[in-house]
């Protein structure tokens, strides 16, 4: 037999039972990992891959029997062909239809209440996963994972990271390595070979019922080890193997003799079959036949007397993939369009969705296909939310679709572009616009499609474009919903430019034109567009009366009236409203974003750090990391609070990387200073205070939000490099800041603090310390402690001890480890006991239970008490996705990898704490 196969002493010994010979090791790693999730090793991954025919799906059906016979719930799906448009159908086919069924169909109906919303959806099926694995360990498992539709695709690829400390396991089949996976439980690979020759000859005498023939053995090589190909060669069948995507000639020869036997009308029946899919129901192929389905029994019964069909009570079944295939291969290209063609008209016709019948329309229509255009479209718009990509894959084929010159290309391309920019493809975008735009279209027309690739350039930063672009399309607009759309894009262009006046009346006069032409999408990005320009001009109010009214017109922007808020330093409303978001279906990122600022100012570093891992992780997710550089800069910032100088360097080495990819003016900016801040911390001041200057060169320092809470560090930074010009813009910069934000207790404090720096005002700095005592904000007020303190220390005063003890004990209890270092030091020389050394806070370790933040350690104990993720969240008031970011880090610290384990360690401690009186 083939040398290219294993030989038997490659094999585990003793064989398996019929169906599953030569698979004795893959079996055992299979049993092994069942009884390991059992036992509450936490969860895992499996999978299986390999070519068709190769015996995954069988490995697959023992392994469910297994797990049923340990206990588990088990979900069993099945991903097909011509099933790719339907959002989560892979998963739901078995989430639903399990004994019992995993989820139940009202837990099913909430989440299709919410399909427009892909971050949601998946976060609560994994919540109601982690809830049903809460007392029983489950089992997920779905076949032929290739062809799973892009919503299942994405729920596979962040669920299991969700659930890692579940009794969850995965199993997935498919021809090759589907990558969805990401960080999270541990992942086995086993790829099937080809069977060896001690497994084929087992399983010629399983079919044969005796000794194998040598000629017989000679005919099984031609089948390069495949058992199903084996089987049916053993059948009457030869075939030489399944390489590739279109099955073996020898097969569809083989198959086509099998037909050959059948009656005319069976075999048009099962080609129908074939175009419909490897799993159809009796009245599709009845619709598509021409003929009722209770006339057709003679053609199905003979089918699967012939062993090509099966029926499952619900739908007939192609009994694998490959007779499908070969069936199908069978058919000529021009009757397989045909074929495919009036499937999706007769589906149309027979009231089923633009979904069941685009996947026919893509293997069959042809330029000038009006019917096809418009479903296209209509399934674009359908799964547009959920499956960004494909529903600009499905817009893109429908422009494809429009003759060269037909006037409906306008609308079509429209609806092109908003899907590219949609889901990313912003290049493409512009590309598909720009080449409408090149066929010289109507006036209106051409400002239409200016105004949606407004938000396509938006995405580029491209703002001198933009701008060109929406002034040009304004001269030639007549429609006034056009025209407050594109009045209201530029007031966002010019959001971004220095003459912020001219931009605040360019967005008071796209409110008032949307006002009147009733236009939603021009009020929003009119409203959105002045609280940008508030923001960025240092309105404090007028920004969050623009982002509260624009919150309540649209809830998604609810992430911007919270950060407007924190700017005013209104942190208990901000807190009602991240509570209030709960279970909206919002922007996660955002709000995660939102939470992370506001446990910024809190000074909760330790949870600021989570929020900003998991508001990049959700972006990572949704493949759209537009705030990539902030989160990293912001992180960086906080790890060279905490004195950890490689953390820091490893995130300026991401946003330098960010930056090379996306050089907006915002990210230059922010990038500088976190350079600033290094090479300062480095010893370099004179190089920092230059970078602090380049931070500024777009637009004055205060101008960037995020730069905004460390004015002062800048001002130090500039007086420890000697440039006191710079210092003093700096803090003329804050104070015009305080002017304008009055009742702000941050601004009015540190502008007092940078001004009492630059001219070295004891006076000033104990005002800034008097200021921020009103505020929300404790680092801040640390800062001004530190700097009087030294002030009155240097100066002889024994005011500085308690200034500077202040100081410390802000810092020591925020985690801020290097600049309550500093501060002791100061403090020792203002007391006038060195070598009397206080002790300060151990440093926290890297690994174990002292390892854990104040909020893991929660976390960790909620968990071990048997709460669910989302029980966990609403516990503690944070996101689900909050507790997800401390959960892998408990691991991760803890070295555990199930819920079990945790609860052990928790339980451990918690008695040690208690006899020691801790």
């Amino acid at each position: 037999m083939s040398p290219d196969r294993p030989e038997e002493q490659d094999v585990a010994t003793g064989l398996s039972r019929p169906g599953l010979r030569g698979r004795e090791a893959e079996l055992e790693r299979l049993r092994a990992l069942v009884e390991a999730v059992r036992d509450g090793e936490g969860g895992a991954i499996v999978l299986l891959l390999g070519e068709p025919g190769i015996g995954k799906t069988v490995l697959l059906q023992e392994t469910i029997s297994i797990a049923r016979a340990h206990g588990f719930v088990v979900s069993h799906g099945r991903a097909e062909e011509l099933h790719e448009l339907a959002p989560l159908a892979s998963l739901a086919s078995g989430l639903l239809h399990g004994d019992p069924p995993l989820l139940s169909s009202m837990d099913f109906a909430d989440l299709a209440d919410h399909h427009d919303q892909r971050i949601w959806l998946v976060e609560r099926l994994a919540q109601l996963i982690d809830e049903r694995s809460a007392g029983t360990p489950v089992l997920i498992a779905v076949d032929d994972v290739q062809w799973a539709d892009p919503l299942s695709r994405f729920a596979l690829s962040v669920m299991p990271a969700r659930l890692l400390s579940s009794p969850v396991l995965w199993l997935l089949t498919g021809r090759e390595d589907p990558e969805l996976y990401r960080q999270g439980p541990r992942t086995t690979t086993l790829p099937l070979r080809p069977l060896p020759d001690t497994a084929l000859t087992e399983l010629a005498r399983d079919v044969l019922g005796g000794d194998v023939p040598e000629h017989v053995a000679e005919l099984l090589d031609g089948a390069g080890g495949n058992p199903f190909l084996a089987t049916e060669m053993l059948a009457g069948i030869a075939a030489p193997g399944a390489d590739g995507t279109e099955p073996p000639e020898r097969l569809v020869l083989g198959v086509r003799d099998r037909l050959a036997d059948l009656r005319p009308d069976t075999l048009h029946f099962l080609r129908i079959g074939s175009v419909l899919g490897r799993a159809f129901s009796l009245a599709d192929a009845a619709a598509l036949c021409g003929r009722p389905a209770s006339g057709l029994s003679a053609e199905v019964d003979e089918a699967i007397e012939a062993a090509l069909l099966h029926d499952d009570g619900e739908r007939l079944l192609f009994r694998h993939d490959l007779l499908r295939q070969a069936v199908y291969a069978d058919l000529t290209p021009s009757v397989r369009r045909a074929l495919h063609r009036e499937a999706a008209s007769r589906l149309v016709a027979a009231g089923r969705s633009s979904v069941d019948a685009v996947p026919h329309l893509l293997k069959s229509a042809e330029p000038g296909d009006m019917e096809a255009i418009g479903l296209l479209g209509t399934a674009a718009t359908d799964v547009i939310a959920v499956m960004p990509d494909l529903a600009a894959d499905l817009a893109v084929r429908a422009l494809e679709l429009v003759p060269p010159r037909a006037p409906m290309a306008y609308d079509v391309g429209e609806q092109a572009i908003v899907a590219l920019t949609r889901a990313g493809r912003y290049t493409q975008a512009r590309d598909a616009g720009d080449a409408l735009l090149a066929r010289q279209p109507p006036l209106d027309v051409f400002a239409r499609l200016q105004s949606v690739l407004g938000d396509t350039l938006w995405h580029f930063d491209d703002v001198h474009e933009l701008t060109r672009r929406l002034t040009a399309a304004l001269a030639a607009v007549t429609d006034p919903a056009i025209r407050a759309r594109l009045t209201a894009r530029l007031a966002l262009a010019r959001s971004r430019g220095s003459d912020l006046g001219a931009a605040r009346e360019t967005g008071e006069r796209a409110l008032a034109e949307a006002e009147r032409a009733g236009d939603r999408e021009a009020r929003v990005l009119a409203l959105w567009g002045l609280g940008e320009i508030a923001l960025n001009a240092g309105d404090c109010a007028a920004a969050v009366e623009h982002h509260t009214v624009l919150s309540m017109f649209d809830t998604a922007f609810l992430p911007e009236e919270a950060v407007a808020r924190i700017h005013m330093d209104d942190f208990d409303t901000v807190r009602r409203l991240l509570r209030t978001a709960g279970d909206r279906p919002l922007r996660p990122a955002m709000l995660i974003w939102a939470q992370g600022t506001l446990n910024m100012g809190l000074g909760r570093l330790d949870d600021a750090d989570a929020d900003l891992v998991t508001a990049e992780r959700l972006e990572a997710e949704l493949h759209v990391p537009g705030n990539l550089v902030n989160i990293r800069v912001n992180r960086g910032l906080l790890a060279m609070l905490r004195g950890d100088r490689e953390a820091a360097r490893e995130h300026l080495d991401v946003v330098r990387a960010t930056v090379a990819d996306r050089p907006n003016t915002g990210n230059h900016a922010t990038h500088r200073y976190f350079e600033a801040v290094v090479a300062d911390a480095d010893g370099d001041h004179v190089a920092a205070a230059e970078l602090v200057r380049s931070a500024q060169r777009d637009h004055p320092f205060l101008r960037w939000r995020l730069l905004r809470p460390h004015v002062v560090q800048a001002v130090g930074i500039a007086l420890r490099g000697g440039d006191q010009d710079l210092a003093e813009d700096l803090a003329a910069q804050a104070a015009e800041h305080a002017t304008r934000n009055p009742s702000v207790p941050t601004a009015q404090g540190t502008a007092a603090h940078a001004a009492g720096l630059v001219n070295a005002d004891h006076g000033l700095l104990e005002r800034s310390v008097r200021i921020l005592l009103t505020g929300p904000r404790p680092l801040p007020l640390a800062a001004a402690s530190a700097d009087l303190g030294r002030a009155l220390g240097a100066a002889g005063d024994p005011a500085a001890t308690p200034a500077l003890t202040r100081a410390h004990d802000i810092y020591a209890q925020a985690g801020a480890d290097a600049e309550a270092d500093r501060v002791r030091d100061g403090l020792e020389h203002a007391t006038r006991r060195a070598g009397r050394r206080k002790r300060g806070p151990r440093p926290r370790p890297d690994q174990g239970w002292d390892a854990l933040t104040a909020s893991e350690r929660k976390v960790a104990r909620l968990i071990a008490a048997g709460h669910t993720n989302r029980s966990a969240a609403e516990a503690l008031v944070v996101s689900p996705h909050t507790v997800n970011t401390h959960l892998a880090s408990i691991f991760r610290k803890l070295a555990v990898s199930s819920r079990v384990h945790l609860a052990r360690i928790a339980l451990a401690e918690d008695d040690a704490g208690t006899a020691t009186g801790d």
